[in-house]
């Protein structure tokens, strides 16, 4: 954002990545299969790079919202500096902050997920999909997540991108607006394990492995982390295999 403003220019949208999307080394992958996507098809996209920050999910949800405001005023007067308008992320933590949470701090933007942002490139002609790809008629089992579905009730949007690849969608027992957390959510991720009879993302991937899928689609850094935890926990790495919803596209696209 820095280089284009120097440069008197302002992106079409702004590609918000995230703490998870820029430190964690599996979900870098996800950025950079989503930034490739965004090149590919030709949007006119920046970051902001160094001085993007945390949204603050994380402190406001473990109850500290004097953090929570800080880092929030931070990004509002970051973005408002650059004028940006329109933002697309691949975190439903991050979206829900700032397209539901920011306005009641003076920070109001378009904010688009990336599921909704690639479903609209499909229905544009903008990424055409040949027959499907490389998942044609794989078996694909899609997991919700909570800040997506019953947080924004975003649910069609990463079903139809998936069926775009021409794969076989089976459902979980408990999906869509019935779906069960990850785990991760409410900053849970970020602290020890509390006594119980099993982990929460331990009961979740069984019920991805029941319905016999060979990959689990997620569209969160977060239920990334937890799915995959869930499939090495259960020795099935070489079997089953957790995927973005634009890791999934990328390949498609041979990205």
């Amino acid at each position: 954002m820095a280089e284009l403003a120097a440069e008197g220019r302002t992106p079409e949208v702004l590609f918000w990545v995230g703490c998870s999307g820029s430190y964690d080394d599996r979900n870098k992958r996800i950025t950079v299969a989503f930034a490739k996507i965004l090149a590919h098809v030709g949007v006119d996209f920046a970051v902001l790079g160094t001085e993007e920050t945390c949204t603050g999910d994380p402190a406001r949800r473990a109850g500290n919202e004097f953090l929570f405001q800080m880092q929030a005023m931070q990004n509002i007067q970051t973005l408002d500096g650059y004028g940006i308008k329109k933002i697309v992320t691949a975190c439903p933590h991050c979206f829900n902050t700032l397209k539901n949470e920011y306005p009641e701090l003076g920070g109001n933007y378009e904010v688009i997920h990336h599921s909704q942002f690639l479903q609209g490139l499909i229905n544009e002609g903008r990424i055409k999909l040949k027959g499907g790809g490389s998942f044609k008629g794989r078996r694909i089992t899609y997991h919700d997540s909570c800040f997506l579905g019953r947080g924004n009730d975003i649910y069609e949007a990463p079903r139809e991108v998936l069926q775009a690849l021409d794969a076989e969608l089976v459902e979980m027992k408990r999906c869509r607006t019935n779906g069960l957390c990850c785990g991760a959510g409410g900053a849970q991720m970020f602290k020890d394990a509390e006594p119980g009879r099993k982990e929460v993302n331990i009961e979740r991937t069984e019920e991805a492995l029941s319905t016999g899928a060979n990959v689990i689609a997620a569209a969160c850094p977060f239920c990334m982390t937890m799915l995959t935890d869930g499939v090495k926990n259960k020795e099935k790495e070489a079997d089953v295999k957790v995927l973005d919803l634009a890791e999934l596209i990328a390949q498609s696209q041979g990205l």
